[in-house]
């Protein structure tokens, strides 16, 4: 069992003269890998101008999603946010590429806040989550808070396209977390 809660998965693709084959998701690997979380529910975006930028978002217990999110067209800069209280991690981010030639895929556990910022035009994401949308749960943090400080991969002077809700969000300052500390502390990707 890995200790880091947010995960970068790379699976395997298989190739031959055809094109290639993937296992996305097996519960047996996954359970091997730790996340024992049962996923109900399938989503899928399409972005189309470069720098669309989705997020932070996450829902609220006793709703909380954990999400396993790969990109199928294009490329995304995934993001998450660590946001349980008492975390020694507290407020500290972590990202990856996920791109559909690599085909890595992210797994983000409750008490994270999810975001993402396309590389590129048309792109397509597609991820899991371990509960169903919950509009009255849902809720969010700043893309740009100052005090999480993430390194978007945007061009110098470039305003990402954001939606009316995540242009407002508030700052992480202004949350009061519901999600307990679990004993792991966020740690760099692998």
């Amino acid at each position: 069992m890995t200790e880091n809660p947010v995960q970068l998965l790379r699976p395997k693709r298989f190739g031959d003269a055809r094109g290639w084959f993937t296992e996305v998701y097996s519960v047996p690997v996954f359970e091997a890998l730790g996340i024992g979380c049962t996923f109900v529910q399938d989503n899928h975006s399409l972005s189309v101008p470069a720098f669309t930028l989705r997020g932070l978002h996450f829902q609220v217990p006793p709703r909380g999603q954990d999400k396993l999110v790969r990109c199928v067209r294009g490329a995304i800069f995934d993001v998450a946010v660590d946001v349980r209280r008492g975390s020694p991690t507290y407020g500290k981010w972590v990202g990856a590429e996920l791109n559909a030639e690599n085909g890595h895929q992210l797994f983000i556990p409750i008490g994270f806040a999810h975001g993402f910022v396309t590389l590129e035009p048309d792109c397509e994401v597609s991820y899991k989550c371990s509960d169903t949308y919950a509009p009255q749960q849902d809720g969010g943090i700043r893309w740009d808070d100052p005090a999480i400080g993430i390194e978007w991969p945007l061009p110098a002077g470039a305003v990402p396209e954001l939606s009316p809700k995540d242009a407002v969000q508030p700052l992480l300052a202004d949350f009061d977390s519901p999600f307990p500390y679990d004993g792991r502390p966020l740690a760099p990707l692998a």
